[in-house]
């Protein structure tokens, strides 16, 4: 399947209902190079491309024109079996993901055997300045690190972050947010402690509000560390 042919058969899928409402989710893609392809159609795809061939090639194939190629990229992506050919392409990927869509789509299933080869990137992903890149390690590190490969200095790397983009904050409120329903003792001092940014510290409190593994007497608590005097929201 050529970029001729993966590109035909987008549009055949294409829903234009559904890519106006996509188009509001993703401010930061520029509409017109939004196809409005469903989510559930684009794995089938995507599974096609494997089957018959021509998935290397596209992946070769950078930046790509479309917010649904971009997708399909990660999808692949997340396909891969071998550790390192996957690590290299999600590495040559990450500097062209334009939205948290794409960046949070992409979770390869090799890396979760790899975890400790993988930190290194983590940290390098996380350090890189870059909006998605940066929220790709935070999600890394979210996915894959806070069970049996927990370690108490990994959420310092995430509150390390600097605070002020509205994409890597959310991802951090997000890993904490995990975190409390999974390592609550050992985050739980970033909260009494303030060791986070405000949005963030009661962004991440509300989030962990919302979630149904959370006991209600943790949730009591963690209302009253809440921290009053902030109005509003960021846009996405």
């Amino acid at each position: 399947m050529d970029s001729q042919a993966i590109r035909e058969a987008l549009f055949a899928r294409q829903d234009l209902r559904y890519r106006d409402f996509q188009i509001k989710l993703i401010p930061t893609v520029r509409p017109e190079t939004v196809i409005g392809v469903r989510t559930p159609d684009l794995r089938r795809l995507a599974g096609e491309m494997r089957k018959e061939g021509g998935a290397a090639d596209f992946l070769a194939e950078l930046p790509h024109a479309w917010f649904e190629e971009n997708q399909l990229h990660a999808f692949l992506l997340s396909a891969r079996r071998d550790f390192k050919a996957c690590l290299e392409g999600v590495e040559r990927f990450l500097p062209f993901v334009d939205n948290w869509a794409t960046c949070d789509q992409m979770s390869p299933r090799v890396f979760r055997g790899h975890r400790d080869a993988l930190l290194p990137a983590i940290r390098r992903w996380m350090a890189s300045g870059q909006t998605y890149t940066a929220r790709y390690g935070v999600k890394m590190l979210m996915d894959l690190y806070l069970d049996e490969a927990f370690d108490p200095a990994y959420p310092g790397w995430a509150s390390a972050l600097p605070g002020g983009d509205y994409y890597v904050d959310m991802a951090v409120a997000w890993y904490f947010a995990t975190a409390l329903a999974k390592q609550y003792e050992a985050v739980l001092p970033f909260f009494t402690e303030k060791r986070l940014p405000p949005w963030t510290h009661n962004r991440a409190i509300q989030k962990a509000l919302e979630s149904r593994r959370i006991p209600e007497g943790q949730k009591a608590h963690l209302r009253a560390l809440k921290l009053a005097g902030l109005r509003g929201t960021r846009l996405p």
